[in-house]
């Protein structure tokens, strides 16, 4: 049986859970804890914005400093880096927080309600409910929600650090310098650190986040068949 595919609201109410198989404590519990979900939901949505704006601004601040100064090191795009992915590693324990309580949330909008008003549902649904409240987990693995994350916001962030890092590189040379490799990739000297090994590390780097985009689940769990 596929679970939550009802016969419409005049499906035969014998065959399923229906407004009668809850008492009203029960149906009353249900209904609180799906305010209580959608209110844990709206909480972490904004959490997320919130992780969201502090890379943004972090971002903007630092391309800030070091375009603002010749002598500044285009080292501090390679910190943008590093902070945005500090950023997305948070924000990403945050999204797989707030789709445990997206979960729920669907559990109930896609059986108990549909019940409530008549249709069939799979009469067992209430233990995946049950399941959910007594172990929490999230749907989503943390390489899927760092994924879903870098899709939404952080792919457009990196490319801008990308960018503006490339500028900097681009800018600390004189006019009418010509671009030439291998020797070109001195340009990302860092000290004794050598710059071939720089550009190296960032498109490894770069390379990383590209895959946990592109593996990333398109559907959510409880949408699947």
């Amino acid at each position: 049986m596929n679970p939550g595919v009802g016969g419409g609201p005049g499906a035969v109410a014998g065959t399923g859970l229906t407004d009668v198989s809850y008492s009203t404590n029960t149906a009353n519990a249900l209904i609180h804890l799906y305010r209580a979900e959608v209110g844990k939901m709206t909480a972490y949505r904004q959490r997320l914005d919130m992780t969201t704006n502090w890379s943004v601004v972090t971002t903007a601040g630092l391309a800030s400093f070091a375009l603002g100064d010749a002598t500044n090191s285009h080292a501090t795009f390679l910190f943008a880096m590093f902070m945005n992915y500090f950023f997305l590693r948070l924000e990403a324990r945050r999204f797989r927080t707030f789709e445990i309580a997206h979960h729920r949330v669907r559990i109930m909008e896609r059986f108990f309600y549909p019940a409530m008003l008549g249709d069939r549902v799979d009469p067992g649904w209430h233990q995946l409910l049950l399941a959910e409240l007594s172990k929490p987990r999230s749907p989503m693995t943390r390489a899927d929600a760092l994924g879903w994350r870098l899709n939404r916001n952080y792919l457009w962030i990196y490319t801008a650090v990308l960018v503006a890092w490339l500028a900097k590189l681009d800018l600390d040379q004189p006019k009418g310098w010509i671009l030439e490799f291998p020797e070109a990739f001195s340009l990302a000297d860092i000290g004794s650190f050598p710059g071939w090994l720089v550009f190296l590390t960032v498109g490894v780097f770069y390379g990383y986040l590209i895959w946990l985009a592109a593996r990333a689940a398109r559907t959510y769990p409880l949408e699947e068949g």
